[in-house]
């Protein structure tokens, strides 16, 4: 993203005399715009001009000067590139391109976007997470105004669309690692399971399910035995926004990510069908993500010779609570000589040093027999 400095946008509450003259001024008006997206009427002109943005520049019919979002990018895409690039159709606010067949980026030209009350908005929402401080620091991030309208619309090619890059990224970087864990999971079901054509659903509508979950749950609730249940707890959601068209954006909640999805009956009643069938398989629904399932094949016996161990320690551990509450006595004093206590003590044990012994061998640093043990049992 490529942000242009010499110009702001504004909202209405945001003065433009804190801006040095050589900066260009824009007043977004959003009063008929779909939610999220604005229009920007120019307000006051710079010293320091950018030919790509005053030829964007056109009549609102009431003799104010609009900046139009389709000119804009049109005059971008003019622009020479060096030899070997090579420019492909436009995507969104997006202007995708290749070195030499190889090399694919996406570029999007953005302008600074003023938004106090659009952020205040956000940060004032009652949540498990993120911190207070993470919430503060997403606020002083600000927000960016994209060359895209809202498909459809009559004024689609004079809007702009609202953006949170630097401060959603702020927020990926704060997810635990199971919500981590839980987002490329839910990739995968997207590249490997569902297969989109036309970005009916994007990684972008899978990462606003994972920000609404943690939001919405505390966060001793994400640990790594809940992993699945998260999973479970995401597809359903996914399954919902699918069925209704439905998901609000997580930044602007008024903003529907599905309003302009081109997903037509056949394709949407098909994932709703499999999704459902994922989630009534349970936990068996990885063997449905060919990378987790090639790597349950590919090491079958160690997967099964841990589960086994892991299995027997519970057991053992459950005999051992149940013995101990046998040999206690009234004051809560346990007899640590009772033989079968000893027994269960010593096998827990080896199978703890079992497993140790073949984590070094199989090249693991872990070393610890309780580190060991608290992580089987978690």
């Amino acid at each position: 993203m490529f942000v242009r400095n010499n110009f702001v946008c504004l909202e209405d509450c945001v003065s433009a005399d804190k801006f040095p003259r050589e900066i260009t001024v824009f007043r977004s008006y959003s009063r008929t715009s779909y939610p999220g997206h604005c229009r920007l009427l120019l307000e006051r002109r710079g010293t320091t001009t950018d030919r790509n943005v005053t030829d964007a520049l056109c009549d609102d019919g009431h003799g104010h000067k609009l900046r139009s979002s389709d000119l804009f990018v049109h005059n971008c895409r003019k622009c020479k590139f060096m030899k070997g690039i090579v420019q492909h159709d436009r995507s969104g606010p997006s202007m995708p391109n290749a070195l030499s067949g190889i090399l694919h980026t996406d570029i999007v030209d953005a302008f600074r976007y003023h938004c106090p009350s659009i952020l205040s908005k956000w940060a004032a929402r009652p949540c498990h997470w993120p911190l207070p401080d993470v919430v503060q620091q997403v606020v002083s991030l600000g927000a960016f105004l994209t060359p895209v309208g809202f498909k459809g619309r009559e004024y689609q090619h004079v809007e702009w669309r609202v953006c949170f890059n630097a401060g959603e990224i702020e927020l990926i970087y704060n997810l635990n690692e199971t919500q981590i864990k839980l987002y490329f999971l839910l990739k995968m079901v997207e590249n490997d399971v569902l297969n989109p054509h036309k970005k009916e659903v994007s990684s972008y509508t899978l990462k606003n399910i994972v920000l609404w979950i943690a939001e919405n749950n505390p966060q001793s609730l994400f640990h790594e035995r809940s992993l699945l249940h998260w999973l479970h707890v995401a597809l359903g959601a996914l399954r919902v926004a699918l069925n209704t068209r439905e998901l609000p954006y997580y930044m602007i909640p008024d903003r529907n990510l599905m309003a302009a999805s081109e997903l037509d009956e056949e394709q949407q009643s098909l994932w709703i069908s499999t999704i459902k069938e994922m989630i009534n398989e349970g936990p068996r629904m990885i063997l449905r993500l060919p990378k987790i399932r090639q790597a349950l094949i590919a090491h079958l016996e160690p997967f099964r010779w841990y589960i086994r161990r892991r299995m027997e320690l519970e057991l053992l551990m459950l005999m051992n609570t149940n013995r101990m509450i046998l040999c206690g006595d009234k004051s809560g004093e346990v007899d640590e000589t009772d033989a079968i206590l000893q027994a269960l003590f010593k096998r827990m044990n080896e199978v703890i040093k079992e497993v140790c012994v073949r984590m070094r061998l199989e090249g693991s640093r872990v070393i610890n027999a309780d580190a060991i043990s608290d992580r089987i049992m978690m």
